[in-house]
C-alpha cells in the first residue's frame, strides 16, 4: 500500500503510549483515523490532534477486551466510514507478577486484550478486505514476544502469540493483495518502565515513540512482514537467544532485565 492518504485506519489503544504517536503519524499521512480506547476524555484530545495535523479523526470509546461486543464496534465503524482499509491492533495491557501470583482473571484479561481481541477484530474485518483484494493489518507485538520476559510471562506469551499468528496468516494471504505485518518495539520512552520511575536495562536501546510510529507507517507502505524497532543487531541477538536459550537467560540477567522486572513485580 504505497499511499495511506484517504484510507480509513482503525487504531486500537489510541489514547495512550505509542498509540497517540501512531495516530499523529497517520494524520500527517492524511488518513481517516478511527480511534478506539476506553478513555473517552483522552480520545477527544487525540482526535483533536489528528484533525489539526491534516487527518480526519473519529473517536469511539470502547473496551477492546469485550470480545463478544467487537461485531458492534465493526458495525459502528462501517456506519461512520463505509469501509476499513487498515487495522492496527495496538491495545495491550501488562501486569508484572511472579507467575504463581497471577489470578485467572488477570491471565484471561491480558490474553484477551493483547491477543484474542486482535484475532477477533481481524477475523471480522478480513473478509471485506479479501473481497476488495486490498487492505493491511498491523499487529503491535514486542521484543518480549521474542524472548520471554521474567515476571511478565503472560504478556510475553500474548506477544509471542501475535508474532506467530501474524506469520501464519501472512502465508494464508500470499495470493492476495491483503497484507499483514508485525512490529516489535523494544524499550520506548513511552513504555511501562517510565511509569515505574525506573531506568531501562544497561546497553538497552530506548526508542522514541515517534520511531515506532514511523516504523508502522513504513511497514504499511512497504508491506514489511516483521519489523524489529531496534534494528538488525537486535534481530541477530534474538535469533541467537532462540537458538541458545540458556545463553539468552544469562544475557537478560547480565543486562538487568530480570532484576528490573522483579522490581516492577514487587511495586
Amino acid at each position: 500500500m504505497k499511499s495511506i492518504a484517504g484510507k480509513t485506519v482503525l487504531l486500537t489503544g489510541a489514547s495512550g503510549g505509542i498509540g497517540v504517536f501512531m495516530a499523529r503519524a497517520l494524520a500527517k499521512e492524511q488518513a481517516t483515523v478511527v480511534l478506539v480506547s476506553r478513555s473517552e476524555d483522552k480520545l477527544h484530545e487525540v482526535c483533536a490532534d489528528v484533525n489539526a495535523l491534516g487527518g480526519k479523526g473519529i473517536s469511539i470509546p470502547f473496551d477492546i477486551s469485550n470480545v463478544d461486543e467487537l461485531p458492534n464496534l465493526v458495525e459502528k465503524v462501517h456506519q461512520l466510514t463505509g469501509k476499513i482499509d487498515i487495522v492496527i491492533n495496538n491495545a495491550a495491557i501488562e501486569k508484572y507478577r511472579r507467575f504463581q501470583d497471577y489470578t485467572l482473571a488477570e491471565i484471561q484479561g491480558i490474553l484477551g486484550t493483547n491477543l484474542i481481541s486482535a484475532m477477533e477484530l481481524t477475523r471480522l474485518i478480513m473478509p471485506e478486505m479479501i473481497a476488495r483484494n486490498s487492505g493491511h493489518i498491523v499487529n503491535i507485538a514486542s521484543g518480549s514476544g521474542k524472548k520471554g520476559a521474567p515476571y511478565n510471562s503472560v504478556y510475553s506469551a500474548s506477544k509471542a502469540g501475535l508474532i506467530m499468528w501474524t506469520d501464519a496468516v501472512r502465508q494464508e494471504l500470499a495470493d492476495s493483495q491483503v497484507n499483514i505485518s508485525v512490529v516489535c518495539p523494544g524499550y520506548t520512552a513511552a513504555g511501562m518502565f517510565v511509569a515505574f520511575g525506573l531506568s531501562a536495562p544497561k546497553l538497552a536501546k530506548v526508542s522514541q515513540p515517534e520511531d515506532v510510529a514511523i516504523a508502522v507507517i513504513k511497514a504499511i507502505k512497504q508491506n514489511q512482514p516483521e519489523v524489529m524497532i531496534d534494528g538488525p543487531l537486535t534481530r541477530l541477538l534474538f535469533s541467537n537467544i532462540q537458538l541458545f536459550p540458556e545463553f539468552g537467560d544469562k544475557i537478560f540477567s547480565w543486562i538487568g532485565v530480570r532484576a528490573l522486572n522483579k522490581t516492577r513485580a514487587e511495586k
